[in-house]
């Protein structure tokens, strides 16, 4: 009714009480949903079976030369100093300075393993592994610079505004650990990637389903996890209990605000972690052997080492899906001095990748986690600035390794310079449709109704490539 003494309108005792009682059965059905996902173990909306349940992605910031890692290009270091064949101008060429010439990429290529995969001396350690790796030659994207390019590889489409795909396999699976975040960002450094939080944000989508960023590479990674002094659980649950009555109170009045509804959940989580998160981030208890298996005790690897240290333990946990910034800020972006600036990244991540994949397969994990390594996009065979590399969306390289896939083999292909790819081209739907498809999910299934439209996370568009399964 309208109160006469203000200028907004107050709820009747019928109002107030009906839209509790829908608050807390929401909650309450929230919670029912959360405890069954967890106990059975199950995808809630998984279209077939799933070959991976969690998902660690090493994103390389920046965009990583496929040049000088994966892709060896003979013919480019025999054109080294000229320029671009005319044989391989196309109208969407648009990187690199106007007539730079070829740039060699001189590096020392062996073919590695039973299957004889090749990678460069930037990678050894990874190249070790390379019999459990499938390297994708062929991916191209639509972002151009370093904003879209990351949006893009994230969300699907290279502007803002819709959620990041750790957010859909959050939504589409819910999580293995109600104590635990289902969705975990790292970053190798205190800066922000370029676009910062939109990365692993949930878009048109419930708040709740954004990712958690922790810093992985302090001595807290959680801030604010530990109790103050004098606190007990006791009074802590008191608090966060009368809290919680206040904010359901207010959010059943206003239930379009999802990000209301996400700090509740906030504070459960958060309480509930105070309990279980200590012991999942605390390296501590880690064997030297894996701690050195990973590189903690050598001064280039030890930042990127307990990230990918940490990944591990909080997918063995239950975590979901877990990403990992290397060179944080775009380091990897090569507009000159590649040879100083990607030896120097390689020799941060290599050894700690490859310490990942080594641990998660002798203790049985590599098989359910799915490993995704790549950048935004490649580097072009043509100069920049003398002793550089321009961004190359047109044809780069990405790879996976377990959580189903085949490994020992190259999918695709580029050109012989490697600026388009030429062969099963990948666009970043079809990659992102495959990472869904390996963990049970059906990207034209999956769904989200958002002001009356159907989206999908790959915009109606990507397919699965069944080369990755050995298909």
């Amino acid at each position: 009714m309208l109160n006469s003494g203000t200028s907004h309108l107050m709820p009747s005792r019928r109002d107030f009480l009906q839209s509790s009682g829908v608050g807390f059965g929401a909650v309450a059905l929230e919670w029912l949903l959360r405890q069954e996902a967890v106990a059975g173990g199950h995808a809630q909306l998984a279209q077939h079976v799933a070959r991976a349940k969690s998902v660690i992605w090493l994103f390389m910031e920046g965009g990583p030369s496929h040049l000088d890692l994966v892709d060896p290009k003979p013919l480019l270091n025999e054109l080294d100093g000229q320029p671009l064949p005319e044989s391989f101008r196309e109208p969407i060429t648009a990187m690199g300075e106007k007539g730079a010439p070829l740039l060699a990429a001189p590096r020392t290529w062996k073919q590695h393993g039973q299957s004889g995969l090749w990678a460069s001396e930037w990678i050894p350690h990874i190249a070790d592994c390379l019999d459990d790796i499938a390297v994708v030659r062929s991916c191209w994207t639509s972002g151009i610079n370093h904003s879209g390019g990351v949006c893009q590889m994230n969300t699907c489409i290279d502007v803002a505004g819709r959620p990041s795909l750790g957010a859909w396999v959050n939504y589409g699976l819910g999580t293995g650990n109600a104590n635990l975040p289902s969705f975990v960002v790292m970053c190798d450094s205190d800066g922000r990637p370029v676009n910062g939080p939109r990365n692993w944000g949930s878009g048109f989508m419930p708040a709740s389903h954004q990712g958690v960023r922790i810093k992985g590479t302090s001595d807290e990674p959680i801030a604010n996890l530990n109790l103050p002094k004098g606190v007990t659980d006791e009074r802590q649950r008191s608090k966060l209990s009368l809290l919680q009555q206040f904010n359901q109170e207010h959010a059943a009045r206003h239930p379009q605000q999802t990000e209301l509804e996400a700090r509740i959940q906030s504070y459960e989580t958060a309480f509930r972690m105070q309990a279980h998160a200590p012991e999942a981030v605390d390296i501590a208890e880690e064997t030297d052997a894996t701690q050195h298996l990973y590189g903690l005790d050598e001064k280039e690897t030890a930042s990127f080492g307990r990230l990918c240290l940490l990944s591990r333990r909080l997918i063995e946990r239950g975590v979901r899906f877990v990403q990992l910034y290397s060179g944080t800020g775009s380091k990897w972006d090569s507009h000159k001095e590649i040879e100083k600036n990607h030896s120097r990244l390689c020799k941060s991540m290599d050894k700690p990748v490859a310490g990942l994949l080594k641990d998660l397969k002798q203790r049985g994990l590599l098989d359910e986690t799915l490993v995704i390594w790549g950048g935004e996009f490649g580097r072009t065979p043509m100069s920049e600035k003398g002793n550089g590399r321009d961004h190359n969306p047109t044809g780069f390289s990405i790879w996976m390794a377990g959580g189903g896939i085949k490994g020992g083999q190259t999918i695709g292909a580029t050109d012989d310079l490697g600026l388009y790819a030429v062969e099963d081209r990948m666009h970043v739907h079809d990659i992102h449709a495959s990472i869904l498809w390996l963990l049970g999910l059906d990207n034209m299934e999956l769904s989200y109704v958002n002001n009356g439209r159907l989206e999908r996370p790959t915009i109606n568009e990507g397919t699965f490539n069944r080369k990755l399964i050995g298909g």
